[in-house]
């Protein structure tokens, strides 16, 4: 049995509100995102929150195209705690740099750390905290001016102040600020202020940032704009910002960062809510085209991307390395996974308290999915499907004996809504269907037998977090000496 972390393998002026043809061009769950090109290809790495591995990393070669490449850390930095947000690539001295938000352990405050690679996509390490300033520092920005490198950050926004964001040098080497803090803007509109990324253009510099509420059902994003003539400010805010913000289908795009391509024009990567799905698909990876009026102002034209179908997923499990899209709740448990000869066995521990179990799971790409599993082995632990939030959150089905149970754990209290009897020794395979409506359905056979739904509708609209949405993925529940055995997988986007 191999530890689940180290068994990865490959898998004039509008503001934009008529972005009614635009897909996402990473969907699912992609916040914060920040976008490097390197030789032939791109590379786009967004926040993780609390899902293990962190900060996921694609590749493309033409921003249209992505497939998933890694993540930057299989195991957290010794001096984290959770909240992996906001990474941000620069490239300086020949290394690939990610600078990003955690939480410190040591006392649970945002800090800016960054961590290091030869390489885009691989190989980072990480170099420790970079930043570290009153409540929180986060969403990292690097930009160098005149030759000399300089870091920017959101600060005071657990204050009972203005946002601002602020400052400072870095040392040659970006592992370290140097002099004093400075302020760059201040929110004093109270409206919100962060993620910010910055441009030069005719003489002047442009602060691109996000304001309003970032997440949830309640969000407000949008993207504005301010320029100044000089790097430290003052910045004069556009009149008619905000410059990119809701329409018919996306909601509370905003926090982006710049690529340009051959052709000279710049595009702005950053993330939206679809309306149909919101939350449970998350903030999805979006594209916009930078383009200039004549009187030096910015405006964003939207990316068609096309029609797009979610991606379905089958898998037997076969070879020896877990697919890359899997994911775990690293703080309320340790997987322990193996793959091999069209099985895939998971077993671990969990944190006292948690009364879901572990989930293997991966980033729904839509609002109405079928997922099943096939489970061969028989034992009292439960073993299955779950729709996992958190683990205070979570509807599943499962197979525990001679029987299988539809379960819930709400508020933390974990309850069997019903159950079905089951033949010992025989491979037991359960689905769960998510609806448009947002409730869930679920069934269970074996062999040739028809389906049996097992219970009825389940609300699931408490499943999503403020900041990242619920996934969907193998369970399994019980002590540490049994196992759940699954001989296939399917997600169908329906």
């Amino acid at each position: 049995m191999l530890l689940l972390v180290s068994l990865f393998c490959a898998y004039p002026f509008f503001s934009l509100q008529a972005q009614n043809n635009a897909q996402a061009f990473i969907s699912g769950d992609f916040a914060d995102p920040s976008v490097i090109k390197a030789k032939d290809a791109y590379f786009a790495v967004a926040t993780s929150s609390e899902w293990a591995p962190h900060f996921p990393i694609y590749r493309s070669k033409d921003l249209q195209h992505w497939t998933q490449a890694g993540y930057v850390f299989d195991k957290a930095p010794e001096w984290t705690s959770g909240s992996f947000w906001a990474p941000e690539y620069y490239f300086h001295n020949g290394l690939y740099y990610i600078y990003y938000t955690a939480r410190r352990r040591s006392d649970n405050i945002s800090c800016i750390g960054v961590a290091t690679s030869k390489y885009p996509d691989k190989g980072f390490e990480d170099r420790g905290i970079v930043v570290s300033y009153g409540k929180e520092a986060i969403d990292g920005f690097i930009y160098k001016d005149h030759d000399q490198l300089y870091i920017t950050f959101k600060a005071y926004g657990l204050d009972k102040r203005p946002i601002e964001i602020l400052g400072s040098r870095l040392s040659p080497d970006g592992l370290k600020t140097e002099g004093a803090i400075f302020s760059l803007s201040k929110d004093t509109a109270g409206a919100g202020m962060e993620g910010q990324s910055i441009l030069q253009h005719n003489g002047f510099y442009y602060l691109f940032y996000s304001s309003g509420s970032c997440c949830g059902n309640g969000c407000s994003y949008n993207v504005r704009v301010a320029r100044s003539k000089n790097f430290k400010g003052p910045y004069e805010q556009y009149p008619q910002n905000p410059i990119l913000q809701a329409n018919e289908v996306w909601k509370c795009p905003g926090h982006g960062t710049f690529v340009q391509q051959s052709d000279g024009n710049y595009w702005y990567i950053h993330h939206a809510y679809n309306k149909q799905s919101n939350v449970f698909t998350g903030r999805e990876g979006m594209l916009a085209i930078l383009r200039w009026q004549t009187n030096d102002w910015p405006s964003f034209v939207d990316q068609d991307a096309g029609s797009k179908q979610a991606t379905d997923i089958t898998t037997a499990f076969t070879g020896n390395q877990l697919a890359k899209y899997w994911q775990w709740d690293f703080r309320n448990s340790s997987p322990v996974a193996s793959q091999t000869n069209g099985r895939l066995q998971l077993s671990g521990t969990v944190k006292e308290g948690n009364n879901t179990g572990i989930v293997l799971a991966m980033r729904p790409v839509s609002s109405h999915f079928a997922a099943t599993a096939t489970i061969v082995n028989t034992n009292q632990s439960v073993k299955g499907l779950a729709f996992y939030g958190d683990a205070d959150v979570a509807v599943g089905i499962g197979a525990t004996g001679n029987k299988v149970e539809y379960w819930v754990v709400k508020n933390n209290k974990r309850t069997v809504l019903a159950s079905q009897p089951a033949q010992p020794g025989i491979p037991v395979e359960v689905r769960l269907t998510m609806l448009p409506e947002l409730t869930c359905t679920v069934a269970f056979r074996q062999g040739t037998a028809d389906w049996q739904q097992v219970g009825g509708d389940q609300d699931i609209s408490f499943l999503p977090r403020w900041d990242r949405s619920p996934r969907i993925g193998l369970h399994f529940q019980g002590p540490s000496n049994e196992s759940a055995i699954f001989s296939g997988f399917v997600l169908n986007n329906l």
